[in-house]
């Protein structure tokens, strides 16, 4: 297992960190070069993809593909973590949502908008951690930043409960939300559970448990489940390359629309796009050149001799 390339797909329970379960892969695969490509929290659970051996350098680009979560979120009072781990912040209040004010209180987080993260959040704040800054009691004034909401269902409501189905685009935090959506109900809230159920173009029914994972590595069958790593991509849109451009790519040179094999695609500038040889094979992970009808890899996978030389 040790020079294995790929992606491990990981149901993650409730309980340990990003970090903890990308220790125990570590472990049971024997590959040192092993990285999550998107934190969840501790009491979440769900998809967590994890990348191994070269594939950790497509997990920048794997991070950045569009989510969907499965949220419950209680009303009555907001925490100060944002979620149900925290503790309670402000008085408690008695709340029974009618189904149309909140799917109209919903309908206004939806889009492009500012999204203040949660003080106990991973992103860091002059090098420290915003959860080890908030835990050492600490100011933590986290700056607004854009996010995009691209969906929010409500899927039941019961008593001070919602749950809700969320597609978002990534950076954005649910814990957010659902403090923001208390906010503006005027009763205060905080996410209790959360299950992330896709990352671009993995979903959680792909993934196994940690147990599962541990078997099949005791039998030596953890390659039967690792995934190809262009399959993390399969929603980027894709250049054929001739055998020319293959070879220029394999070595780290830009190719033009000459290069293509067929129509090229429309990718602005700044987005990723896969560069794939004659085959279909993955050779490379690409930028569109602004003004210019060019793409400069970024990420070279292929070999000079798999580009064709």
């Amino acid at each position: 297992m040790s020079g294995t390339n790929g992606f491990l797909l990981v149901d993650k329970p409730k309980g340990p960190t990003s970090h903890d379960v990308v220790q125990a892969v570590r472990g049971l695969s024997g590959q040192r070069r092993c990285g999550h490509t998107g934190t969840l929290d501790p009491f979440a659970t769900g998809l967590l993809p994890l990348c191994l051996g070269n594939a950790t350098r497509l997990a920048r680009f794997v991070s950045l593909r569009s989510k969907t979560y499965s949220a419950v979120v209680r009303f009555g009072y907001a925490t100060d973590t944002y979620d149900a781990t925290g503790r309670a912040v402000g008085p408690k209040v008695e709340a029974t949502l009618e189904q149309g004010i909140l799917e109209n209180a919903l309908a206004a987080f939806v889009g492009r908008q500012d999204q203040v993260p949660p003080p106990y959040a991973a992103k860091k704040v002059k090098g420290k951690r915003m959860y080890q800054l908030a835990r050492a009691g600490l100011p933590v004034a986290p700056r607004p930043v854009e996010v995009v909401i691209r969906r929010i269902r409500l899927q039941g409501l019961q008593g001070d409960r919602a749950s809700l189905e969320v597609d978002v685009e990534s950076g954005t935090y649910i814990r957010s939300l659902a403090h923001d959506l208390g906010q503006r109900l005027g009763c205060g809230a905080h996410l209790e559970e959360l299950r992330r159920s896709r990352v671009g173009s993995f979903t959680v029914d792909q993934a196994l448990s940690l147990e599962s994972i541990e078997i099949l590595a005791r039998e030596d069958r953890l390659e039967e489940v690792i995934w190809e790593p262009a399959r993390a991509l399969s929603d980027l849109p894709a250049l054929q390359l001739l055998a020319e451009g293959a070879s220029r790519v394999s070595h780290g040179r830009t190719v033009s629309s000459s290069d293509v094999a067929g129509g090229v695609p429309h990718v602005p500038p700044g987005q990723a796009c896969r560069l794939l040889g004659p085959g279909g094979e993955l050779l490379a992970v690409g930028m569109a050149v602004e003004g210019l009808s060019e793409f400069r890899p970024v990420v070279v996978l292929a070999t000079p001799s798999q580009g064709g030389v």
